[in-house]
């Protein structure tokens, strides 16, 4: 039974450590805590740095010059095999307003390649979140208008019928359009996550989202009426209300690390951190496409033609370095970038080092960079096509420089 120890490491939301953690048919089987021996005698025994659980980002556009509404095999295996170089071993692929059918066909493309690359050395799909069409028109932001739509009876009739709705597991929309309700109510009763998002709503409107079943807002601050001191608006409503867990763009240009600070604390324990990230992640500065329209990337933050801030360039691994830059603790905030996602899906298999959980892992440098990560208990190394799972023979890492 392969094992790999480290230093620290976050189990069960604190900083731990010595840990070692065993893994069998790339599920974990047993995690030991402070226990020197155990560690000293793992198959791999990491010198420094901390072990953490992988990775989940339920909002990503693309990356890597990638755009995933126009995306050929080539280039959904290219930015699969490059989002563990960043710590992401789950994702959960996004496509913004466009019309209707195009959505459809596109949960169609993410079966095919989820299906394609159930085994090899890429980040997991976890399934399709669809960010629009059923958004408000005075909240669009980057969207294109013109494909807005009312998220009418028929619409989700079409979603929900589609030959690939089962990929579809969360959908982003704003409470307040005529048929909103319903169509939470019938979302969820589908197993899909409705979050609140593009929306001009009060704070009254958002807590009958909460209780028709919506569970998450995007990108918390962006694109939604604001917070003020006598209406809460979308960020004051759903930080108060603790069924809701908060997605935040943690790239301090989005939202300002002060108002980072307040989500923080506003909404403990239910912060998501994702990245909203489009193909000019991990690339330099310059033009690039979200769903067909031109952005441009300029001093880290990409924009549309009017000056709109279409997305993001982040890398989840950027924003947990970041929150932890603001004082932080550094556990809450991995946990935030890993089991809060993850049980934002109601994936309790995954973003957690625990017994029947997955074995995701990355191992960090003491400042937080991703040094090497496995999906499954195999070890994915950017841009191969093929990597050893864990071995069974003992190895004792150097430290890169």
């Amino acid at each position: 039974m392969p094992t790999i120890s480290a230093p620290r490491a976050v189990v069960d939301g604190r900083m731990t450590g010595p840990a070692t953690v065993a893994v069998e048919d790339g599920v974990i089987t047993s995690v030991t805590q402070e226990d020197e021996v155990a560690a000293a005698a793992a198959d791999i025994v990491l010198p420094d740095g901390v072990l953490t659980a992988g990775l989940v980002d339920i909002q990503i556009n693309g990356a890597f010059g990638v755009d995933f509404a126009a995306a050929g095999d080539a280039q959904w295996n290219l930015v699969a095999s490059r989002l563990p170089a960043t710590g992401v071993t789950s994702f959960q692929p996004t496509y913004i307003t466009a019309p209707l059918d195009d959505l459809i066909r596109g949960l169609a493309v993410a079966e095919a390649v989820q299906r394609r690359q159930a085994v090899g050395p890429y980040a997991r799909i976890l399934g399709v979140h669809l960010e629009g069409p059923f958004l408000s028109p005075s909240r669009h932001g980057v969207h294109e208008k013109r494909f807005l739509a009312e998220p009418t009876a028929d619409a989700v009739d079409r979603i929900l019928d589609a030959p690939a709705a089962e990929m579809l597991t969360m959908v982003t929309l704003a409470p307040e359009l005529p048929g909103a309700l319903a169509a939470i109510r019938r979302f969820t009763d589908a197993g899909i996550r409705v979050s609140v998002g593009h929306t001009d709503a009060t704070a009254v409107q958002i807590t009958a989202a909460a209780d028709a079943g919506a569970t998450l807002v995007t990108h918390i601050f962006n694109a939604q009426r604001g917070l003020a001191h006598r209406e809460p608006g979308v960020p004051g409503a759903t930080m108060a209300d603790r069924r809701f867990y908060c997605g935040l763009i943690a790239d301090l240009h989005h939202v300002a690390k002060e108002v980072c600070l307040l989500v923080w604390r506003g909404a403990r324990g239910r912060v998501v951190l994702v990245t909203d990230a489009i193909a000019a992640a991990g690339m330099p500065a310059g033009k690039y496409t979200l769903s067909g329209i031109p952005v441009v990337l300029e001093n880290g933050v990409p924009r549309n033609a009017d000056g709109t801030i279409a997305g993001s360039a982040l890398t989840l691994d950027l924003a947990v370095r970041n929150m932890i830059s603001l004082g932080l603790p550094e556990a809450q905030v991995i946990e935030a970038a890993s089991r809060v996602p993850a049980d934002a899906l109601g994936r309790t298999d995954l973003g957690r080092i625990a017994v029947g959980a997955k074995a995701d892992l990355v191992w960090w440098s003491e400042g937080f960079h991703p040094r090497r990560t496995w999906v499954d208990g195999r070890e994915v190394t950017a841009g191969a096509e093929s990597a050893p799972s864990l071995p069974a023979a003992r190895e004792t890492l150097a430290v890169s420089p």
